[in-house]
């Protein structure tokens, strides 16, 4: 819902600056960060330490889950033909497919550690922990959502076409969150390795894709005021909602 309402200023004929949008994915960025060690990784230190006592096994659990998870996304970049737009074309081979349905693809494969992360925080029965990390994602789709929306729209598609389109690469995330809520309902054991490889798989994608995006126009200061908004915010989230 909150990528379709990220695309919304499309309907509306509303233009975004460059500036804006980098702003806004920057924002995406810090709430993305915050949310992969205060409502991801610590909480997975906490249960590895219930469930195997204090020493080296947490934090053992922890290096592996995020070196897992980045793994992950990795190997999904080098096997599903998509576009970043510093690096250009990655993965395999793909004349059929227009450069910008490459940029989309791209957006929905980043669109899975953040519904896993989703499905993962209430899966394990911490519901303060779910919602802080449900409105945290939340908040960081909507550029998310904009900006494939602005690129559909700058390719000559409808301005509907690409609010659809834009609101379609949000459908992953529930998908992806189901998984991980079912996963760690099977055992509590799964628990701490899924949260910390949900952590490890959106740190890979804010340094590979979004702190990048943010950088190429020369608004990188203006985008790094707006990580840091999205960090204290989602910090402050945590905190508040216990």
């Amino acid at each position: 819902m909150m990528t379709a309402f990220g695309a919304v200023p499309i309907l509306l004929g509303r233009s975004v600056t460059a500036r804006t949008q980098d702003v806004l994915l920057g924002f995406a960025a810090g709430v993305m960060l915050a949310a992969s060690f205060f409502s991801l990784i610590i909480p997975s230190l906490e249960v590895s330490e219930r469930l195997y006592g204090d020493g080296v096994w947490s934090a053992l659990i922890a290096v592996i889950g995020i070196l897992l998870g980045g793994a992950a996304i990795l190997a999904l970049d080098r096997m599903i033909p998509h576009r970043h737009f510093v690096s250009g074309v990655e993965g395999p081979s793909s004349e059929t497919l227009k450069k910008i349905w490459l940029f989309v693809i791209a957006i929905t494969i980043h669109n899975i550690p953040e519904g896993l992360a989703v499905g993962i925080g209430f899966g394990g029965g911490n519901f303060s922990g779910g919602t802080e990390l449900a409105i945290g994602i939340g908040l960081q789709n909507a550029p998310e959502g904009l900006a494939v929306a602005l690129a559909l729209q700058s390719e000559g598609y409808s301005k509907w076409y690409a609010f659809i389109v834009a609101s379609v690469t949000g459908l992953v995330e529930p998908v992806a969150g189901a998984l991980g809520a079912v996963a760690v309902g099977i055992s509590e054991f799964v628990l701490p390795w899924g949260l910390v490889f949900a952590a490890g798989a959106m740190i890979y994608v804010i340094s590979h894709e979004i702190i990048p995006e943010t950088h190429r126009r020369g608004h990188q200061d203006a985008a790094t005021i707006g990580l840091m908004i999205g960090l204290v915010l989602m910090l402050f989230l945590d905190v508040s909602l216990g």
